[in-house]
């Protein structure tokens, strides 16, 4: 079993979850970190409690991407292996049954803006800088990086930015819809867990089937994606008693008491 204390979890009221990614100085993405993330998210999708989770870094960094002194000591020929492990990993941080919302400290760059992409929102500190450098190395983007940052900031900004290597500044991630807001460094989880919480009040099978309905549809010709839309509000919705307490206490003037049922 992996070795949990390279991503730590905190578990927080309302069924907001924060996992902490742990490998000083900069949160390498090394063997060891996706191990144990990658056991944090199993860990997670089979707690029922969990509306809202929270990725971000511990100290200054959220994660400067792979961890190229690692890399230097792998045999080539485990590389495919070891890329395909990680876009499992990153696909399951995607299609995460709530949504997952990166609080990026200091720099998110290479496999580390990867991971962010990966997530539903991400709420960036001033100070922060993200990029995709890795053609500075001789390597790609290969943690999903060439395919969700261009469905992210469009086709002709994604390829300046993976071209080039160039990092770029928190205010024109925010500009370029990299990220959705912009707080004072320092401020990254604050404003998170802000969100979550938010997000944690809402009708738990409201927001998980939107969020699917979302993920399947966003590359589906509109026709189908609405239609995608109806089964799931037909099947996760419409039966939910979330749905009968949210018109009840709409009714009677009342905050809901969502229980996810």
């Amino acid at each position: 079993m992996p070795d949990t204390e390279f991503v730590g979890r905190k578990s927080e009221d309302d069924g907001v979850e924060i996992l902490l990614l742990k490998n000083p100085p900069v949160n390498a993405l090394s063997t060891a970190l996706l191990g144990a993330l990658d056991q944090r998210v199993t860990e997670l999708a089979a707690d029922p409690k969990v509306r809202s989770v929270i990725l971000t870094g511990d100290g200054q960094y959220f994660s400067a991407g792979a961890d190229l002194k690692e890399m230097a000591t792998l045999d080539l020929a485990t590389a495919p292996q070891l890329v395909r492990r990680g876009h499992a990993l990153f696909a399951r941080i995607a299609e995460f049954k709530t949504p997952v919302v990166a609080a990026i400290n200091g720099l998110a760059l290479g496999g580390g803006l990867e991971l962010a992409l990966a997530c539903d929102l991400r709420i960036a500190g001033e100070s922060a800088k993200l990029g995709a450098p890795e053609v500075n190395y001789g390597l790609m983007p290969a943690y999903g990086g060439t395919q969700r940052l261009p469905r992210t900031v469009g086709l002709a900004k994604a390829k300046e930015l993976i071209f080039t290597g160039a990092m770029i500044s928190a205010a024109e991630a925010l500009k370029i819809g990299l990220v959705n807001k912009m707080v004072p460094a320092g401020q990254e989880l604050r404003a998170a867990r802000d969100l979550a919480h938010t997000i944690a009040q809402r009708a738990p099978k409201a927001v998980q089937a939107a969020k699917r309905a979302i993920g399947q549809g966003f590359s589906l010709p509109l026709a189908d994606g609405i239609e995608a839309e109806t089964k799931l509000f037909e099947t996760e919705v419409l039966p939910s008693q979330d749905l009968a307490e949210g018109i009840v206490a709409f009714a009677e003037r009342r905050p809901p008491k969502f229980q996810g049922a």
